[in-house]
């Protein structure tokens, strides 16, 4: 059996896109989570303690590398990375792992 596959995708909003940047990654919610590899895709906001104001991540998991695959081969993760770049402060920073020991 293939391992599983998890993402940590962190993104830093340009100033003033914050509201922006949440719309179009809550856009991708829905249809990624319907995706057949697709186990988990959550967004999260980091805002307490942030000096630097909101930056917003997503915990992702795929039932192996071939769903990774096919997830951004997808019209909506082509039309969200269009869309996205354009927003951010920063580079989105992705890290791509595999499971060590997972509970679930």
């Amino acid at each position: 059996m293939a391992d599983k596959i998890y993402v940590f995708a962190s993104f830093k909003p340009a100033d003033g896109k914050e509201s922006e940047v949440e719309s179009v990654l809550r856009g991708m919610c829905a249809p990624t989570r319907n995706e057949p590899g697709n186990e988990i895709y959550d967004l999260h906001v980091k805002t307490a303690g942030s000096d630097d104001g909101p930056s917003f991540h997503l915990f992702e998991r795929y039932s192996d590398e071939a769903a990774l695959d096919a997830h951004r081969e997808t019209e909506h993760y082509k039309n969200y990375r269009a869309a996205i770049m354009d927003l951010l402060g920063a580079p989105i920073h992705v890290v791509v792992m595999e499971g060590v020991n997972v509970a679930g």
